[in-house]
């Protein structure tokens, strides 16, 4: 006689909200997402590097990818059964897609926030949003658990 192991449902957390495409929304994003993964009990390794992610990431689309009287959209996806967190930033502003090209002026006083969030996620890219708008997203994945397995 065989038995079957227990499925256990794979579950996918989802955060998602709007902010106003301003300095002050941004800080608002950077926020929420830190109660929002201290809620989930994301681990640290995880946590500490997604909320730097979207630091830069909201106020690139604050700053960036603003449109007159348009929010941007924060939604965070969190699979605990691969410990995975996906951050994606959604802006209004298509047409500005983010450069991969890191090649700066040493002096430059900006311009270094992509730079952040590659060093960061594991994963990063950007894809359209239709009809005008992109949205920039990073995965963290737990470096710890994986080490360890």
């Amino acid at each position: 006689m065989s038995a079957t192991p227990p499925h256990v449902a794979a579950v996918v957390r989802t955060f998602s909200q709007q902010f106003s495409s301003t300095r002050r929304g941004a800080r608002l994003a950077r926020l929420l997402t830190c109660e929002q993964l201290r809620t989930w009990q994301v681990s640290p390794v995880v946590s500490d590097r997604a909320e730097q992610i979207v630091a830069e990431l909201a106020a690139n689309a604050a700053l960036h990818g603003r449109v007159q009287s348009r929010d941007f959209r924060l939604t965070l996806t969190h699979s605990p059964a691969t410990d995975v967190l996906r951050v994606a930033v959604t802006d209004a502003c298509g047409d500005r897609l983010p450069v991969t090209d890191f090649v700066m002026p040493p002096d430059d006083e900006s311009g270094r926030g992509l730079l952040i969030v590659a060093a960061l996620a594991d994963r990063w890219g950007s894809e359209p949003y239709p009809p005008g708008g992109k949205t920039v997203w990073a995965e963290c994945d737990d470096r710890a658990a994986h080490r360890a397995r």
